[in-house]
């Protein structure tokens, strides 16, 4: 019979897919920030805490299976935004982003929404194993300079 954790004792963290993914790039971080003001009186006034915002706004962005119905136009905005800003635009072109993105949303929309538990672990086994592939995919891609810290 396994021990549930007590006060003192911490569950250890899954250990990462990638090398990489430790420190700021580290999937079960604990970030600490300084929102601006104006932001926190907008979460207060529409009641929605900046934790639910900020979740939204990386759920829709990553194009995953979880919180779908709905979110389509939202999902458009957020990655036009993300092209916006420029981001990525150093390695890749934005023909290459839009790409990225319609392959995760593409994996996103695989999941077996009634299908049974059995299923549903197999499809996040499989999805597991294809995000580390699709991330190698567009990490090794011709155009973008790596540079001696980025090893896989």
């Amino acid at each position: 019979m396994k021990k549930n954790p007590t006060g003192k004792q911490h569950r250890r963290r899954p250990k990462p897919e990638l090398k990489w993914q430790t420190g700021a790039y580290d999937r079960h971080a604990k970030i600490k920030f300084i929102l601006p003001y104006q932001f926190l009186l907008l979460c207060k006034l529409v009641d929605k805490t900046p934790e639910e915002i900020i979740r939204d706004f990386t759920e829709n962005l990553s194009c995953g299976s979880w919180k779908r119905e709905g979110r389509d136009q939202a999902k458009e905005h957020l990655i036009n935004y993300f092209i916006a800003h420029g981001y990525g635009q150093h390695h890749y072109n934005e023909e290459d982003i839009q790409q990225m993105f319609k392959e995760m949303d593409a994996l996103g929309l695989l999941f077996p929404k009634d299908g049974k538990m059995k299923l549903i672990d197999l499809y996040a086994n499989w999805r597991d194993k294809h995000h580390t592939y699709w991330f190698k995919k567009w990490f090794r891609k011709p155009r973008r300079k790596l540079s001696k810290k980025e090893v896989l």
